[in-house]
Parts: structure tokens; C-alpha cells; sequence
């Protein structure tokens, strides 16, 4: 009997944790992650808050902190500078598929595809989602490879899909 009152109540905490991620925007669960303090400031720099707190949907591949940390030392310093604007925004919209699509229509996407999907991404650029060892990896224009390691954070306006690197257009 305990086991299934504890059952239960894990139920109840997973189903509000749920229903409040759903009355929050993409931003919103963003900010509530201590995992994603780079990717919030960066998309403050960038000027792209309202358009990610906007309808949608969206889907967005969301680098961790650790993830922008395996950049080139300097290089978040630099994008987050007022001139490199445009620069900070092409990347983090590069990020951002239109569309809500949770890891399911992903895996079917990528299995319908022969082994691969192009995705088409808000700043005009392509990224492949194919599956390695089991896993969904993004591969950018420029043939480096990112990690899902994480799936469907729901949001109002879109899902969120955490990885372990940050993609880069051409």
C-alpha cells in the first residue's frame, strides 16, 4: 500500500510539474534552469526574448552552460557584446525550428528519412538530426555534432530539447 501511495504521489508531482511548464513560455522554463544561465543571457543580448516568448510554436535544441563552455575561450564574451548582435541572434535562432516537434516525431522523422532528417531552422540554415549509439545528434553546417540529451520540455508556445553543444551555421 505505501508503495502504491508513493506511486501516486510521484504521479501528482510529475502531472503540476507538467501543467506549470505548460502555462510557461520557452523563455520561462529557460530562465527556471540553472543549467541554461548562458543560453537566457545570450538570448537577452540578442534581442530575442519576445520573439521566443511569442505564439510559436517552436521547437528549440537548447545548449546547456556546459555546452557554450566548450566554445573557443572568449567567444560567448564576444557574441555578448552590443556589435555582435546580429552575429549572437543568427546563431541562437539557428536553434530554432518553427513547429512543435517532441522526440517521437523526431525519432519518426529521422527513421521515415532512411537514417536521417534535415531540419529547417529559424535563421534559414539546416541541421540533420540522425540517431547515433541510440541517441539523437544534430549535425551543423559545418559538420560538427551536438547531442540530445534531454526531450519534450513543454512550454505554452513550443517544447525545448536540451544539448550538449552548440550548433553553428555557416
Amino acid at each position: 500500500m505505501k508503495i502504491k501511495n508513493l506511486f501516486l504521489a510521484l504521479v501528482a508531482i510529475v502531472a503540476s510539474t507538467i501543467t506549470v511548464n505548460a502555462q510557461k513560455t520557452i523563455v520561462d522554463v529557460a530562465v527556471g534552469s540553472k543549467d541554461h544561465t548562458t543560453l537566457v543571457a545570450a538570448v537577452k543580448a540578442a534581442d530575442l526574448v519576445a520573439t521566443l516568448q511569442s505564439a510559436g510554436p517552436f521547437t528549440v535544441f537548447a545548449p546547456t552552460n556546459a555546452a557554450f563552455a566548450k566554445l573557443p575561450a572568449g567567444t560567448v564574451e564576444y557574441l555578448l557584446k552590443a556589435e555582435n548582435k546580429a552575429t549572437l541572434a543568427k546563431i541562437l535562432t539557428y536553434h530554432v525550428i518553427a513547429g512543435s516537434f517532441n522526440a517521437t516525431a523526431v525519432v519518426k522523422a529521422i527513421k521515415d528519412g532512411g537514417g536521417s532528417v534535415t531540419l529547417k531552422t529559424v535563421s534559414g540554415g539546416n541541421l540533420v538530426a540522425s540517431i547515433k549509439e541510440g541517441k539523437v545528434i544534430l549535425t551543423d553546417e559545418k559538420g560538427a555534432i551536438s547531442t540530445v540529451v534531454a526531450t519534450d520540455l513543454a512550454a505554452n508556445n513550443g517544447l525545448i530539447h536540451v544539448v550538449d553543444a552548440v550548433v553553428l551555421p555557416k
